[in-house]
């Protein structure tokens, strides 16, 4: 049965149902995509599909629109998969639990996929409309924005006409966006030797923190489990004699990581959790009201006989996460209060041989980008390990003779009766791609207002994607 059917906009939240019910994960998006063909072809209406499962639709202007600049709708398809640590979730087949509390859509144990499946859901309304006025209309939906922008990386461009481009990836409804950080995935593996050792097993949890995107909300200083971690085994390590057997924590490099685990064997287990006890007192006392659910859980074996990193490979990997950079690294110098520089460390896998680590690097100055690459790759030398690079993404340039920028600013005055705040924010958006391969785009981005995106309290606001959809349609309303 439908859960947002009496929820306005009406032609919004049907689209957007009709999503919540399509598996769209990174990397997992030929549903989603042939969703938005079979869409475009049932309406007659001019559709591309690419082998990496971009999408692009085209409709013609209404009446007295027809000869009118094209305008671009972009968004992408596929959203982060994140859900509680209860939840039997899966994402390759299930849809989501949608449901509606306190004037805001959620999903149930897991994250809403709102980011940015509202931005498809607008989009698919206005090419389905009969009584909207429009110039032509130009949707791009790419895919695996969330891992690499591997979408805006790989598509062709060239059919499109249009020169100005609405980005619907954005979560603060007050902000007008005209500019991004770039950023890259840092990869560092470190090879692990192993022996074998017996005492009492200790797996510990470090769980319960808010996580959140690593680019919106890097400058909140949530905690970070994997740091926490490392700081919590170097405490350990300096304390008393303990084996690390494996540590993970983390599924992308883009999300705070909000739970991390690892299996320590130690000869004095009462002496170790005497030490995890006053660590957690610690954080609690150090994070106060900010991160209230954090936690440790701790399940013990007594006696056994487990696999566990030699002692030099085990300080190594203590000494890297208890060290390395997580958080922001600089803020700003033309923008008071922006984060210019910044990295999260989003994911640890710990596997036989090795130990991983993927950190998600951010700027908006290349050169600080460079300067952290080149820390972390001198990081893999010293510590003997090798390291990858991948996602790379420029940074989307602030462009001081905008055409579209004054259209929509205008109207966001028009509807809130303010002029609206115009900035460029440290997190990657799809525009620093898409205007690389044709310079002559001209972007903003803006969207209703969410929160908590990418984790599980993800939530869309009602009442402003409402009036984000009365926006969108007097932007094209002036753009004849």
């Amino acid at each position: 049965m439908p859960i947002l059917e009496e929820l306005e906009p009406v032609e919004v939240f049907h689209y957007f149902e009709e999503l919540s019910r399509i598996p769209r994960g990174t990397f997992n998006t030929k549903a989603v995509s042939d969703y938005c063909v079979s869409f475009a072809a049932e309406r007659g209406l001019e559709v591309i599909q690419d082998e990496l499962n971009n999408v692009i639709i085209k409709k013609p202007g209404t009446e007295g629109y027809e000869e009118s600049e094209p305008v671009i709708i972009q968004g992408h398809l596929d959203m982060v998969c994140e859900k509680t640590e209860n939840s039997d979730h899966d994402f390759t087949k299930d849809p989501l639990d949608l449901y509606v509390e306190d004037g805001f859509v959620k999903a149930r144990d897991t994250t809403l996929g709102a980011d940015d499946g509202i931005a498809v859901a607008i989009a698919l309304a206005l090419l389905d409309s009969s009584d909207i006025p429009h110039p032509p209309l130009e949707a791009v939906f790419t895919v695996d924005e969330e891992v690499g922008m591997g979408g805006a990386e790989g598509i062709d461009l060239t059919p499109l006409k249009g020169k100005m481009l609405l980005n619907l990836d954005s979560e603060d409804e007050d902000t007008i966006i005209a500019g991004c950080a770039g950023g890259l995935s840092f990869r560092l593996n470190l090879p692990v030797g192993r022996k074998m050792t017996a005492g009492s097993c200790l797996e510990v949890t470090i769980h319960g923190l808010k996580g959140g995107h690593s680019g919106v909300e890097i400058d909140q200083q949530r905690g970070n489990a994997n740091k926490l971690a490392g700081r919590l085994l170097n405490r350990l390590n300096q304390n008393m004699e303990i084996a690390l057997a494996d540590i993970r924590g983390g599924a992308k490099d883009n999300v705070i990581t909000s739970v991390s685990k690892f299996t320590i064997v130690v000869q004095d287990s009462v002496k170790a959790e005497m030490i995890i006890e006053n660590m957690l007192n610690t954080w609690r006392l150090e994070f106060g009201a900010d991160e209230p659910g954090l936690d440790i859980t701790i399940f013990k074996t007594e006696h056994t006989e487990k696999s566990v990193l030699s002692d030099t490979d085990k300080n190594k990997v203590i000494f890297f996460l208890n060290n390395c950079q997580n958080g922001v690294y600089g803020f700003s110098r033309s923008l008071q209060g922006l984060v210019e520089t910044s990295d999260n460390l989003g994911v640890v896998i710990s596997e036989e041989s090795r130990v991983s680590f993927i950190l998600l690097i951010r700027s908006s100055v290349s050169s600080r980008l460079e300067e952290l690459k080149e820390a972390y790759i001198s990081w893999s030398e010293f510590l003997g390990g090798t390291y990858e690079l991948s996602g790379a993404y420029p940074a989307w340039m602030y462009k001081d003779d905008s055409k579209i920028r004054p259209i929509v600013a205008e109207v966001f005055e028009k509807v809130y009766g303010k002029k609206p705040e115009i900035a460029t924010i440290h997190a990657g958006l799809e525009c620093g791609l898409l205007s690389g391969k044709k310079p002559e785009l001209d972007c903003v981005s803006f969207g209703p207002k969410m929160f908590d995106i990418h984790s599980v309290n993800e939530r869309l606001d009602i009442a402003s994607t409402w009036r984000m959809w009365n926006i969108i349609k007097e932007i094209l309303k002036e753009c004849k």
